[in-house]
């Protein structure tokens, strides 16, 4: 990834958004085990004004953090929350000091220039995430497989907030596929713009590869299948299942269920077997019947929205 890349990324409106401190205590407050004795990095995140900085300042002795590491890309919006006037990139590190109520990062002389922009994948960020054992923050949308990718590569844990297109992602897709990475317990749909006002946004879930209880919680099922409620792809070798309350509990071959069935997903109850092949070339891990030149599922003569291939556990 170049810097031209990111510096495109960051004039993307879609990356201008910055979550609500209530979103992110609402999630993190599932993971509250996980972060004892660890350090925490926040590379997309200026701490001050970032919500992941004050969340993790306000909670650093409850959490039992060891050390809070921010960083953030030089600022292109210097009238952001009337607080940044610089167009410098900064770093913070924070042991669980006073900084005051609330907290103020500049008053202890914690915020510090970095040489570069700042960059995530930048030497000098790389080196703060290379020293980080969860990473926790809402990286550009649109460098979101470059940032999944990155922190795949460094054997990190993370919590992150990405677009829910991203499952369809290749290289998020076979993350997920392989249980390295699940969605967390929330969805978000409001964010802060630039301009400090509250922005309903395109719907957007928590990434993470912590394990917690959800992802255990065992889908009930109370439907029994017939051919005439599920039918055969006509595409697909699959049945197709539009909700994904309504699986059949007495299937045990491939299913086509709705992408949203991902925030219900148990790996011990159902495997992951593929994906539509119009969400990329050989998602559907031989499923797709390819004489059929459609990659769309299609149910009777019928095109169907994107569908994840699932199937019982035995």
């Amino acid at each position: 990834m170049t810097n031209n890349s990111l510096t495109k990324a960051k004039r993307a409106k879609v990356d201008e958004f910055y979550t609500q401190l209530e979103d992110i205590e609402a999630e993190l407050k599932h993971y509250r085990g996980h972060f004892a004795g660890k350090t925490v990095l926040c590379n997309c995140d200026d701490p001050r004004m970032s919500n992941f900085f004050f969340y993790f300042v306000l909670h650093f002795h409850r959490l039992g953090l060891k050390k809070l590491i921010t960083t953030c890309y030089k600022n292109q919006n210097p009238d952001l929350f009337s607080q940044n006037t610089s167009g410098q990139a900064v770093y913070l590190v924070y042991e669980g000091e006073d900084i005051g109520s609330p907290p103020n990062p500049n008053i202890a002389g914690l915020v510090h220039p970095l040489q570069g922009d700042g960059d995530f994948s930048s030497p000098e960020c790389i080196a703060f995430l290379q020293e980080a054992d969860i990473v926790v923050t809402n990286p550009p949308f649109s460098l979101f497989r470059e940032y999944v990718a990155l922190l795949i590569e460094y054997g990190k844990h993370f919590v992150i907030v990405g677009n829910t297109n991203a499952v369809t992602y290749k290289n998020c897709f076979e993350l997920i596929r392989e249980n390295k990475m699940w969605l967390g317990y929330n969805c978000l749909r409001w964010f802060y713009t630039p301009e400090g006002t509250l922005h309903e946004a395109a719907r957007s879930y928590w990434y993470t590869n912590l394990d917690i209880q959800k992802r255990h919680e065992e889908l009930t099922l109370y439907k029994k299948y017939s051919p005439e409620e599920y039918p055969h792809y006509d595409n697909y070798d699959a049945i197709s299942v539009d909700k994904t309350a309504d699986i059949p509990c007495d299937y045990d071959g491939a299913m086509g269920v709705p992408i949203t069935y991902l925030d219900k997903h148990n790996p011990d109850q159902f495997e992951i077997i593929g994906a539509t092949e119009s969400e990329g070339k050989g998602f559907s891990a031989g499923l797709w019947d390819a004489s059929s030149k459609v990659s769309q599922p299609v149910v009777n003569g019928e095109r169907k929205y994107k569908r994840i291939f699932i199937r019982k556990r035995k």
